[in-house]
């Protein structure tokens, strides 16, 4: 049956029979992407070229059959996409997701709800406070703490940032004045940060000049003395501290700052503590690392991303602070047309008084179906898995006579090197640049590498509840093969 959009209908809607028909063959679509995971690819090497002339075409003057429509995209988006679903994606920090939550996303982007305004939204609204209420708890932040749910980790910390600078110089007016006038006021992070932190001193008018990166110790922990030196030395120049930023597990290497000891400096100083948890900071609900995370629940703010570790799709970020009152007092703004206190009887909260956006999808109902469905200790136990294949990779890397460690961490990054039989480590780091191509042309796996105190080596980042220690092997078998092979090609 031909399905099309450019009937003479007075709505854009489909008959009954019709929009059944299209949601069935989404479902077998969807249903397609989880068959043979095992053996899906991380990468499909097309040229930009070829990919760009996929969707080069005029403006759509005439709607064309749903069905056609919906096979294009079988073919030219789905079966193309990167392996994020499968266990053989390593790069980035790029979670599998879960089931449930592709149900949430259908359910809620069906009853289109923007939740700005309490009315327009109530279920989601609440459901979002009951979220944030929930991380709150899992943080050992108040009761009262309050939160958002922004697009990921970047926003996050930029939201954290904003408070941050907002709360710390209220009583300069810094709202209405803006930094005109301030003598520079500085934030301190290690050299490991995560570069949305340089993106968000930048935003904020602060500048990148006064964001002083402290050097790291062999654990790629910020140097706690060095960190101390530079406030002082800051001080004594005429600036103003403002702001220490944490790691709860960097990037790079999943480094663990030591969040007690920066939470002391910072009220000693009395400074602004953020945290940047977005990758990490959810592992601190493991019994087994809940030493790590001392001093978390010290913070004024945190950044978390449950797109990583709760298993989420895209997007779904969050920033706690804590109290809600320090949302209100850096983003309310009265305007006539959003003004509800004639039907508001003081208990709604108003996301739109608390937050910058004013259009807003309801990114926590998936958090909250999942959190409901699979319940914390499943959740968990996935993180632990993750963290437990990691360790396993480190130690078939330590037992080989063909790879290196480079660093490992208490989470779930591993940064290692092939060395085959080369010995000289220049060569050896040189090799690994120049094999991290082939393996994207190849495919079978998908990773990245970094650089750590400036020399490069390949990053595995396991965050995904699908991989199991034969999707690990498999990593470095692919690895061996796609080396061999290069170097019998180039020698």
């Amino acid at each position: 049956m031909e399905i099309k959009t450019d009937s003479k209908e007075e709505t854009l809607d489909f008959n009954k029979a019709i929009f059944k028909k299209l949601l069935e063959q989404t479902t077998e679509l969807i249903l397609n992407q989880f068959q043979g995971l095992d053996k899906s690819k991380g990468y499909h090497d097309f040229p930009q070229q070829e990919v760009e002339d996929w969707f080069v075409e005029s403006l759509p003057k005439k709607g064309m059959d749903i069905s056609l429509l919906l096979d294009d995209v079988a073919k030219k988006v789905l079966r193309t996409a990167t392996g994020n679903l499968g266990p053989h994606m390593y790069a980035y920090v790029m979670s599998g997701g879960n089931q449930v939550s592709i149900l949430a996303e259908q359910l809620a982007t069906t009853i289109n709800q923007n939740q700005t305004k309490w009315h327009l939204g109530p279920a989601m609204n609440e459901i979002e406070k009951r979220v944030i209420a929930w991380t709150a708890e899992l943080l050992k932040f108040p009761e009262d703490s309050g939160g958002v749910l922004v697009s990921g980790g970047s926003a996050a910390n930029l939201t954290g940032l904003t408070v941050g600078r907002n709360i710390f110089f209220e009583k300069e007016g810094i709202r209405k004045k803006g930094v005109f006038g301030q003598k520079p006021f500085i934030v301190y992070a290690s050299e490991e940060v995560h570069s949305c932190i340089d993106k968000s001193v930048e935003l904020l008018g602060i500048g990148s000049n006064h964001l002083r990166k402290i050097k790291t110790n062999s654990e790629f922990q910020i140097d706690l003395t060095a960190l101390k030196n530079q406030i002082e030395e800051d001080i004594s120049a005429g600036y103003q501290p403002f702001c220490i930023v944490g790691n709860a597990g960097t990037v790079n290497t999943g480094a663990i700052d030591d969040l007690n000891a920066l939470a002391d400096i910072a009220e000693s100083y009395e400074l602004w503590y953020h945290i940047d948890g977005a990758y990490g900071a959810l592992a601190g609900i493991l019994d087994s690392l809940k030493k790590e995370y001392l001093g978390l629940d010290r913070a004024d703010s945190i950044a978390l991303d449950f797109h990583k570790w709760l298993y989420q799709p895209f997007e779904a970020g969050c920033t706690i602070v804590r109290n809600w009152n320090n949302l209100k007092r850096t983003y309310y703004k009265p305007a006539p047309y959003l003004d509800t206190e004639l039907s508001n009887d003081g208990k709604r909260l108003e996301f739109n008084e608390h937050y910058f956006q004013l259009s807003r999808n309801a990114k926590a109902f998936k958090v909250w179906m999942t959190i409901k469905a699979y319940g914390m200790e499943r959740i968990k136990a996935m993180i632990q898995k993750d963290i437990d294949l990691t360790n396993y990779l480190n130690e078939q890397i330590k037992k080989s006579d063909d790879f290196e460690l480079v660093a490992d961490s208490k989470l779930a990054v591993s940064c290692f090197r092939f060395k085959g039989n080369m010995t000289n480590p220049s060569e050896i780091i040189d090799f690994n640049q120049r094999l991290m191509p082939e393996l994207e042309k190849d495919g079978r796996v998908f990773i990245m590498g970094t650089k750590l105190k400036g020399q490069y080596a390949i990053r595995a980042c396991f965050i995904n509840h699908r991989k199991t220690r034969e999707t690990t092997d498999y990593l470095l078998d692919v690895i061996r093969d796609v080396a061999k092979t290069y170097s019998s090609l180039n020698s």
